[in-house]
């Protein structure tokens, strides 16, 4: 008999299995992570020095099956995890496995990439690429939001006559400029004074936290005697108003390449280059702290089942900033990955922070 304790988590169910059964899946899944086939009870015997005879690691394995934690493709083959199986793995791995190996690719790439601590957007386009040359995977990163950010200061320009650009610098290094269609009948030196009313008043405040500000002024815009204020608070909303996160990507070729999905390669493409079904993705662990991870059809999304994504926030103190991540076959290298995109994470956080 298998001794099994059920609990819910997230949605998630958990089976503490007896040790024999535990070891079995575990090695059923590292065999599957390191070549895409199933295993068979003679393959386990061989390499695992388990002391049972592949018959008793026959009947283990189906049991195992039986539990939703592997499947068997058809009957004279061996087994594959499921997804089940796979988050027995990943929860069952240690926190600090592999941390090594990614505090060292992470001093690399601060070496080749420490002249960028200006440019936040650009070190996230390094890293990604660097990290997707030594993980394998395809690598993300979601670039600084404007909202997340908070103001250093915001430019005004007149532009092509009825114009006006707005250009915004904020702490975090991030630059963003808007052209502005509405034609607010301000010369250059009235826009000059609202710019200096912004920058006092709103320096040091989240982009956000300027558009709650600037929505509720402009809600008792008829209180405002002074029309320039007026039309200060019209043309800030408008320069606010910036919409859409592109997200980096490197290293999707090498994925797309994988034995696995060399029959759907268009299929498989498609999906990891909608942008925006990520970004929904992502937006779901808004909040979740520390490393994620979503394995197969745990995204929610039936395109993205083939796959798994690790990923954890890039931050600067408390503040949530974007994210950065991998994504990878189900089989993917949990145990290297998951560090990986944890160092990465706090390796963005302290170049912001410093």
């Amino acid at each position: 008999m298998l001794n099994i304790l059920i609990t819910g988590r997230d949605n998630r169910f958990i089976m503490e299995l007896n040790e024999r059964p535990r070891k079995v899946l575990m090695a059923v899944v590292q065999s599957y992570i390191d070549r895409p086939e199933p295993v068979g009870s003679r393959y386990l015997t061989k390499a695992y020095d388990f002391k049972l005879s592949p018959a008793t690691i026959r009947n283990i394995m189906a049991d195992l099956e039986e539990m939703g934690f592997l499947v068997q493709p058809h009957t004279s083959a061996g087994r594959m995890p499921t997804d089940s199986g796979f988050r027995y793995f990943v929860d069952s791995l240690t926190p600090e496995g592999g941390s090594a190996e990614a505090e060292r690719i992470l001093d690399t790439i601060g070496r080749k990439t420490g002249h960028l601590k200006d440019d936040v957007n650009g070190l996230l386009t390094e890293v990604a690429f660097h990290m997707a040359g030594v993980s394998h995977c395809a690598v993300f990163a979601v670039p600084l939001r404007p909202e997340n950010t908070t103001l250093n200061r915001v430019q005004l320009f007149r532009y092509k006559g009825s114009k006006t650009v707005a250009v915004l610098l904020t702490n975090e290094g991030l630059i963003t400029n808007r052209v502005i269609d509405s034609d607010f009948g301000l010369s250059q030196k009235e826009l000059d004074r609202v710019v200096d009313f912004l920058n006092s008043e709103y320096s040091g405040h989240t982009i956000s936290e300027i558009r709650e500000s600037i929505e509720a002024r402009v809600a008792h815009e008829k209180a405002l005697k002074d029309i320039l204020v007026t039309q200060c608070m019209h043309i800030t909303r408008e320069a606010l108003a910036f919409s859409g996160t592109d997200i980096i990507m490197a290293g999707v070729p090498e994925l797309i390449g994988l034995p696995e999905f060399s029959s759907r390669i268009n299929s498989i493409a498609r999906a990891i280059e909608d942008k925006k079904r990520i970004l929904r993705i992502l937006d779901r662990l808004s909040g979740s702290g520390d490393v994620s991870v979503l394995i197969g059809r745990e995204s929610s999304e039936m395109s993205f089942s083939d796959f798994s994504i690790v990923t954890a926030e890039y931050t600067q103190g408390d503040r949530p900033l974007g994210r950065v991540g991998m994504i990878g076959p189900t089989r993917m290298d949990y145990e290297r990955a998951i560090p990986l995109v944890n160092s990465m994470a706090k390796y963005i956080s302290s170049v912001i922070i410093g």
